[in-house]
Formats: structure tokens, sequence, C-alpha cells
């Protein structure tokens, strides 16, 4: 095998035509991504990523671990994600380049960490957009039962497939195509949710509908485990917020990415993060820890009947399908610019990286996303594939804030952020050690397969990709 390469980090200029080299066949390749997506576009990635499993999937588990506390769970999710999205939105700005966390790691710590974070967020990213999916799938079966047409759970995998070859399709056929689908869903998502959460809010304070007593926001099982459950269900929820850092993975695409990356990371992270915690104070108002999780996934549209009858059922069940969508567009988007990111630097064979010539999108990355993806997606395990995704999210988080930490401190002349973390060290100590912390909190085989995939991305590259020189930042 002839090994590919690159030029140096540390100094050389990067070719603009790089010739990746394979046992199959020398391919040159110069065409870039386009700059088409605006802040309106990257909030949409992040916050319509964040926003469908958060609201719309995890209440009723949740729920059932940590009782009224799983609001704590969702705060505490968000307050790791803000400490990790200030220095991803430095990094970002140094170098707006797709792959996100991948680019900037492979550049601050070097190419083995790099590998393993490139495939280790490939294989995260598919395995978050598999639970996307299979979420969808309960959000249409329940529409169609809710239209008269009783289907059963047999239709769940089968709807989650066919939507998922459909996202791939569209991604396709152009980023922009996707990002104003995006950007539609999110917006008529927002204004079911606002005014959804409206309603509940004035229902849990007992200015409209019947008054109900509170309940315990530490329920007797948690406050006798030192909190612990509300950690567990923090680590496990924590899937619902990987669209922030998804927003980094289009930067090779962002508009004045020096201004709209920040925004559009923090900002999504913020937004979401209110609306998490008001979603779990709303449901458990209305019915409480334990039948919320009795409902499971789908617990937020008997909320929405409790509040509002059939209409409340039918709004929830439609923001649910949109959110549940967004969230899996969003992904497959994200997962085809890891894996072209990877290709480029030629860590994989570089025919993953060829780009469309008519529609201008890494076809051939979008191919290498849709399949996994469509194989996890058909197991259906919801709560192991949230926190696989989760556990490999997490150790890119904690290495990417040590990047930071690492070029802050060798300062290379072409690392000139227009974004500065503030805080700096502390906020990227905190970022590296919460995003750590949290895996310790996860079921064992979660932890398990996550290993077990970082270490296959060590091998292949000791195996295929040792040799290769990172080409410059810029």
């Amino acid at each position: 095998m002839t090994e590919p390469s690159g030029t140096n980090i540390e100094g050389e200029a990067p070719r603009t035509e790089p010739v990746v080299e394979t046992d199959e066949a020398t391919v040159t390749d110069g065409a870039e991504l386009e700059r088409t997506i605006g802040l309106s576009g990257g909030l949409a990635i992040g916050i319509g990523t964040m926003i469908g499993a958060g609201i719309f999937v995890f209440p009723g588990l949740a729920a059932g671990r940590a009782g009224l506390a799983a609001a704590g769970s969702f705060a505490i999710g968000a307050v790791v994600a803000l400490l990790v999205a200030l220095p991803a939105s430095e990094l970002a700005t140094a170098m707006p380049k797709s792959g996100g966390g991948y680019y900037f790691i492979s550049r601050g710590i070097g190419a083995l960490a790099g590998t393993v974070v490139g495939l280790s967020l490939w294989f995260g990213l598919v395995f978050a957009t598999a639970f996307y999916l299979v979420g969808f799938g309960y959000y249409a079966v329940d529409a169609l039962a809710e239209l008269g047409i009783a289907v059963g759970g047999d239709l769940v995998i089968p709807l989650a497939l066919l939507f998922g070859a459909g996202f791939t399709v569209l991604n396709v056929t152009g980023t922009e195509n996707a990002a104003k689908l995006q950007n539609g869903i999110v917006a008529l998502l927002l204004s079911i949710l606002l005014v959804f959460l409206g309603f509940g809010i004035l229902d849990a304070v007992g200015i409209v509908g019947e008054p109900s007593p509170p309940e315990r926001f530490f329920p007797p099982a948690v406050v006798d485990a030192s909190y612990i459950p509300v950690l567990t269900t923090a680590a496990l929820v924590f899937t619902s917020y990987l669209g922030f850092a998804q927003v980094a993975t289009v930067a090779g695409e962002m508009k004045r990415p020096g201004r709209n990356l920040p925004l559009a990371m923090v900002g999504s992270v913020l937004v979401v993060g209110v609306l998490y915690v008001a979603t779990i104070f709303v449901a458990t108002s209305a019915f409480g820890s334990a039948r919320l999780a009795e409902l499971g996934e789908t617990a937020m549209v008997e909320v929405g009947r409790h509040f509002l009858g059939s209409a409340g059922a039918f709004v929830i069940i439609l923001g649910g399908l949109l959110a549940t969508m967004s969230s899996a567009n969003a992904s497959i988007l994200s997962t085809s610019r890891a894996i072209y990111a990877v290709s480029k630097d030629a860590l994989i064979p570089g025919r993953a990286s060829r780009v469309n010539l008519k529609y201008g999108t890494p076809h051939v990355a979008l191919g290498l996303a849709g399949g996994p993806i469509l194989v996890l997606t058909a197991t259906g395990r919801v709560e192991l594939l949230a926190e696989i995704a989760s556990f490999l999210h997490l150790v890119m988080y904690g290495l990417l804030c040590v990047a930071l930490i690492v070029l802050r401190r060798d300062e290379p002349e072409w690392y000139d952020p227009s974004f500065r973390t503030p805080g700096y060290p502390t906020v990227p100590v905190l970022g590296a050690v919460t995003s750590f912390g949290l895996i310790a909190f996860m079921q064992p085989a979660s932890q398990v397969l996550g290993v077990v995939i970082m270490i296959a991305a060590a091998g292949w590259y000791f195996y295929y990709a040792r040799d290769v020189t990172l080409k410059g930042a810029l």
C-alpha cells in the first residue's frame, strides 16, 4: 500500500490541489465546498439538531430516572456544552474548515488524536442520527394512530429507515437545499414550542386549568442515592447538546465565520438549554415523573393532550415529527462533513472527499454516512444509541478543550482567531474536566462500546495513516 501524504503543519504552505495516493488510484481533487450558510442557517443546524431528542423523546426517559430533578440533568448538560462551545468557537474562527472538532484537535494535538477523534466523530454522529430517526419512527406511528390508522409498533423502524434514506438523498442535492429545509422546520418548531410551553407554564402555576400540588424536586430515590441519578441522567441526555458542535463541522461552508460561528454555537446552547428545562417543568407538572416514565418516548404527546385535548396531542406529534426530522437532517449533513475532512487529510482513502460537480456536495461522504446510519437505525435501541453518541462526543469535547490550551501555549503563526474564549484558561480546563467526568456516569455497555470504537480508530491510524503529515491549517 502506498501511504498518502500531505504538507507539513509546521510552516509549509498548503497545496490548493492536494494529490492523494491510494492503493487503487491517484485522485486529484481541488474542489472546495461553497460558503452558503449564514447565521440563521448555523443557528438552525445547532438548534434544530438539539431540540429533537431533548424535548420530544427524552422527557419520559429522564423523568423515570431522576423525577423532576431531570430538569437539573438538562441544566448540567447545558453548562458542560457551554464550557465547550466557547473554546470551540475560538478554534472555529481560527480554522473555519469543514470537520469541526476533528480538524481542531488534529491541528492542536496531532494526527493520532485527530484520527481517533475524526473516526469516532463519524461513528458518534452515526449513532446520534440513528437515535433521532428511531424517535421519528415513534412519532410517525403516533401520528398515524391519531388519524385513526392503527399500525402498531411494527412500522417504527421501517418509517425511520425510509426517511433516513430520504434525508441522505436530500443532502446530496445541495447544502443550500438542506439548509432551507432546516430553517423552515426550526422556525415552525420554535413557534409550536413557545405556544405549548407558554400554556403549560400558566397551567403549572395555576393561572389556567386545575391547580395540582407540585412534585417534590428531588424524589426520595434520588436523595438516598446522593443525587447520582441526576448525573447518570445528565450523561444520557447529553446527546441533546450535540448540535452546537455540528455547527463547527460545516465551518467551511459558513459565511462570515468569524462572526457567525460563535453566535451560532453559543446562541444555540443558550436557547435550547432554556427550552429543555422549561419542558421538563411543564411535563412533570402535568403528570408527575412516574406517569411520564410509563409513557416512554412519546410521553409529550399525552402532555399535549392533557393541556389542550386532541388538538394539543396533534400539535405535539407535529412538533415531534419536525424536531426529529430536523435533528436527523442536520446530523446527516454534519456526519458527511466529518468524513470529508478526514479524507481530505488522507487519513482515509481520498475518494471519500470527492465533491459532486453538479451539486457541490461530498456525495461519497454522504453515502458513507447514510449507510451505517440505516444499519444502526434498524436496531431500534434508543438509550444505547444515545449514550454511545454522547460518549464519543464527550471524548471529542474534552480533547477539543485540551487542543485550545496547547494552541494558546504554542501560538503558531497561523493561529489568529477572531474570537477569544473569555475566562481562559479556567473555561477550557473546566470544559475538559466536566466532559471526561460525565463519561463516568454512563452505562457500562456504552462505555465499553465507546472504548472499542476508539481503539479501532487508533488501530486504523497505525495500519493506514501513521506516515501521514497533516497539511497546514490555513
